[in-house]
């Protein structure tokens, strides 16, 4: 059984847009490959033969990765989430008590994590420590570079 994503519907978009393009131009690209290595002679000694086919199972394998995670997509509808308490698609403004260091992030599902866009995985540590917690209330997160005290300031959509 399948894990289900949630998503918003610029997220979904993307990935539909995504696979629409592995489809349409990678897939013909890489079959024009093989046709141009095929034609080169013996294929026991083609080393871009070799190459061309690799590359073909490796897209054909993210093709059905992603047709797997639309399959098990659901839109999130944004207006009714609730922001009393820290959940997906929340955008959360925490203070790290040690460094005084305020930052901002949207809390999204794994695919359509960013962390240049402030957008973090629901599955990283520091959103599994937010999850359910309130504003005002001080989380200890444990990250790779130890643990880190965090207090909710805001939480908004």
């Amino acid at each position: 059984m399948s894990k289900v994503s949630y998503l918003t519907e610029e997220g979904l978009q993307r990935l539909k847009t995504e696979l629409e393009h592995l489809k349409s131009v990678e897939r013909p690209a890489i079959s024009r490959q093989i046709a141009e290595a095929r034609d080169k002679g013996d294929l026991s000694e083609n080393a871009e033969y070799e190459a061309a086919k690799e590359a073909q199972a490796m897209l054909e394998m993210k093709i059905s990765r992603l047709e797997g995670s639309l399959a098990n997509s659901r839109i999130l509808d944004e207006s009714m989430i609730d922001i009393s308490r820290v959940q997906i698609l929340n955008k959360v403004k925490i203070r790290n008590k040690a460094t005084n260091a305020v930052m901002e992030y949207f809390i999204v599902s794994e695919s359509e994590a960013d962390i240049k866009a402030g957008k973090i995985s629901v599955n990283t540590p520091i959103a599994q420590g937010l999850l359910g917690k309130k504003v005002g209330d001080e989380v200890q997160i444990k990250v790779p570079s130890g643990v880190i005290t965090l207090e909710i300031i805001l939480i908004s959509r």
